[in-house]
């Protein structure tokens, strides 16, 4: 090799020992960082390929781009042109930060809180999940015939590292698993974080312990490493956890942190892995501590992670883990024998585990498929294994042919278990049987159950003033189980809250402390209302999982839902929260009731009677929202409007909707009406023009308008209106009566009656 071909001004080959190279170089002092550019560093040796900096940027941005092929091209020289002798040490070290700045992170979104909550079910899972593997493992491998030892050679040592290391489940590989898969706050998602924070915990206290009680000098165990190793541990959160709680109570409310606290955390991140060096451990330890001793969330947890996710989780990490994997030389004489072992006891672990798992969910009475499904989830491997295996080759504990094994091994696993997950595992699936549930199928006598989701301070009012709409009575209570919906920042574990039984001491109240206020107050004015409070911090996408869960759970008739818009008093649209907008499409999709979404516009006027507005044309959302409209009417200081709009072509209607139709207008109509306080009006309507021009000429005379979502494709009464409509959630009778241009200060209340899990595929 010349020396042009590398970083140095010159080396020389000292020795070889195991296939090991060992050279002695002479470098630059100071190290070439920068460049003086192509002809500028002729005379001091400051050229691009011999400066660290220039190189690093080359590498980093060339390494993620395509493959050439490199036999047609012949690009070796290349190749060593770009990649000379000692660069890699930059790169590695460089985009190791990135590793770093993911255990660092991952242990800001760490509850340790949760592995005291944890139940003998998770606690179960972990431990077998951990220690089967390993004890089966071991068992066979000490077993082997000395034969064999001698014929695997250097792979027999590295059996024991295969057993150990895919025994190992990583929580943050579990937790990115779970959010690629869209299940992080299902069930399954809960007990499969649970169960491997409990596992990872352990294996880390054991492996960090381990490497404290490292041999001394004379090779025997000593307990002076654990002094230090323990003091480290025990002081870091004792110092760092009490300043960032400073940091916290001298942060306003609702504002960021201040950028040089996080700055001086990021310090604090790469000093202690410096500290932890000279400790005789894993530069990560130091990180690790420390993130858990950040106050998981908002405002500094999810500061912390913001600032560290660009440039350290998207940019240096990928290529970290790429250049690990470029480590891996096919080319080695792979010999059959050895590598028919390594694979065989990959697979004796992974079957081991598995079963493992499998056993004791089954006994916990889980089914079948939801039993394999966690087996799997716990048995995938990701970007931490790549780490912890790269660690261990350049230790010199690993085989080059064994490292090549371990890598092909985690991409076949990861690709395997995730696949199967998909077919296994539908959390949809629970919505697909299950009785009726609605407003018009509920008995005259039976209370009203519904679930209202909150997620800002401005939809308390709206919802409580829905709630005194639907006039509950002793003979006709309401049960609510309102649900406060706080996105997922700054921490890994998604939480859910019951506040009227024992409240969970890893949440801080005040996240839901003025929703928990309010409807206390409402439920001292209006004791005909049940109201049950909950808290669901998770991840956006995944939000509308709680809610049909609880639906669900609680046999709740309708779900409420506020409209993604919110306007000021003059009109003008004052916040437009998209990620709402989101969960209400994904919750019509799913929710195993009837759904219903507010557009609050105006507080109702709480001593002056109600004018409510109903407008019908016909089917099945129109009929719930009538019934809805008529147990509003039950409280005579409501004043109930019905317009029926009625085309003189009815041929696009069914016989059989005509006749339902009929049947829930039937006690509403002038003639017939048993309330006083309800009027029947039929207005004729040929076309999308007419019904548009009537509703404009009406809203400014009523308060609330209550409207059924979907319409028949071809009525009459909507034609050309659908093509025009802004929010298709909204219907096309909604989305006119929603849309600034009506100019009313009207609230709205827009229908979807519940219906069979396979009817309910829409796309918007």
């Amino acid at each position: 090799m010349d020396a042009e071909d590398s970083l140095f001004l010159a080396y020389r080959l000292v020795s070889v020992f195991d296939n090991d190279e060992n050279y002695q170089v002479c470098v630059y002092t100071p190290p070439n960082i920068v460049s003086d550019g192509l002809w500028g560093g002729e005379v001091n040796g400051r050229t691009p390929m011999k400066s660290s900096l220039t190189m690093f940027e080359l590498q980093a941005g060339l390494i993620l781009g395509p493959s050439l092929d490199i036999k047609a091209l012949n690009l070796n020289h290349y190749k060593k042109m770009l990649f000379p002798y000692g660069s890699q040490d930059t790169l590695a070290t460089v985009t190791s930060l990135g590793y770093v700045f993911f255990i660092f992170v991952t242990s800001v979104q760490m509850d340790l809180t949760m592995i005291t909550r944890t139940g003998n079910k998770v606690w179960g899972i972990a431990l077998v999940g951990l220690l089967t593997p390993i004890i089966a493992g071991l068992s066979c491998w000490s077993f082997l015939s000395e034969s064999t030892k001698a014929y695997l050679g250097p792979v027999y040592t590295d059996l024991h590292i295969v057993i150990g290391t895919h025994s190992l489940t990583s929580f943050s590989v579990v937790a990115c698993v779970l959010t690629d898969l869209k299940i992080l706050n299902s069930e399954l998602g809960r007990l499969a974080l649970s169960s491997a924070l409990v596992s990872d915990t352990l294996s880390l206290i054991i492996m960090n312990t381990g490497t404290a009680l490292i041999n001394d000098i004379d090779g025997e165990i000593s307990l002076v490493g654990l002094a230090p190793f323990f003091s480290f541990v025990i002081l870091v959160p004792l110092i760092s956890r009490p300043a960032m709680l400073w940091v916290i109570k001298h942060t306003p409310e609702g504002r960021p942190v201040k950028e040089h606290y996080i700055f001086i955390i990021i310090g604090m991140v790469l000093g202690l892995g410096w500290l932890s060096v000279r400790l005789n451990q894993d530069f990560i330890l130091g990180p690790f501590i420390l993130g858990l001793s950040v106050p998981e969330g908002p405002p500094l947890g999810s500061a912390l992670i913001k600032k560290i996710q660009l440039f350290g989780l998207s940019f240096l990490l990928p290529i970290f883990v790429t250049t690990c994997v470029m480590k891996v030389d096919l080319t080695l004489p792979f010999q059959s024998k050895p590598v028919l072992y390594v694979i065989a006891f990959i697979l004796l672990v992974h079957a081991v585990k598995i079963t493992g798992c499998l056993v004791v969910t089954l006994c916990c009475k889980m089914p079948f498929s939801d039993s394999l499904s966690l087996a799997l989830i716990l048995s995938c491997q990701g970007v931490v294994e790549v780490c912890l295996f790269n660690g261990i080759y350049d230790s010199k504990l690993l085989t080059g042919q064994t490292y090549g094994i371990l890598m092909i091994a985690i991409m076949i696993i990861a690709s395997i278990a995730q696949t199967s997950l998909k077919y296994l595992y539908d959390p949809s699936r629970k919505y697909t049987s299950y009785q009726q549930r609605n407003i018009m199928n509920l008995k005259a006598t039976s209370e009203l159950r519904m679930v209202a989701c909150l997620h800002k301070q401005s939809h308390i009012t709206s919802i409580i003033d829905f709630l005194d709409i639907c006039h509950p009575t002793t003979d006709n209570p309401i049960v609510v189980d309102a649900l406060h919906l706080i996105e997922l920042i700054g921490r890994a574990l998604p939480i859910f809250v019951p506040h009227r039984q024992k409240a969970d001491p890893g949440l801080h109240n005040s996240y839901s402390d003025n929703v928990i206020l309010a409807f206390d107050f409402y439920q001292q004015e209006k004791p005909e209302t049940t109201v049950n409070i909950y808290t669901a911090i998770s991840p956006p996408r995944l939000m509308h999982e709680d809610v049909c869960n609880l639906a669900l759970d609680k046999l709740a008739a309708m779900v409420i839902l506020p409209f993604h818009q919110r306007w000021s008093i003059d009109g003008k649209i004052e916040s437009n929260d998209k990620n709402i907008r989101a969960i209400n499409l994904k919750v019509l999709e799913r929710a195993p009731c009837s759904v219903g979404i507010l557009v609050a516009r105006a507080s109702l006027p709480k001593d002056s009677p109600l004018r409510l507005a109903m407008v019908f044309l016909g089917g099945n959302d129109d009929r719930e929202a009538l019934c809805l409209a008529k147990r509003a009417a039950r409280d005579p200081r409501t004043n109930l409007v019905v317009y029926h709009l009625v085309a003189e072509d009815k041929a696009g209607t069914s016989n059989l909707e005509n006749i339902l139709d009929k049947a829930v207008l039937k006690n509403v109509r002038q003639e017939n009406c048993e309330l006083s306080n309800v009027i029947y009006r039929e207005i004729p309507s040929i076309d999308g023009s007419q019904t548009t021009a009537f509703l404009r000429s009406i809203v400014g005379g009523h308060d609330y308008f209550i409207v059924g979502r979907r319409h028949e494709v071809n009525t009459p009464q909507t034609s050309g209106l659908t093509s025009w409509s802004e929010f298709p959630e909204l219907g096309a009778i909604g989305d006119l009566l929603a849309s600034s241009d009506c100019r009313s200060r009207a609230s709205v209340l827009v229908v979807q009656q519940q219906e069979s899990h396979a009817q309910m595929k829409w796309k918007f």
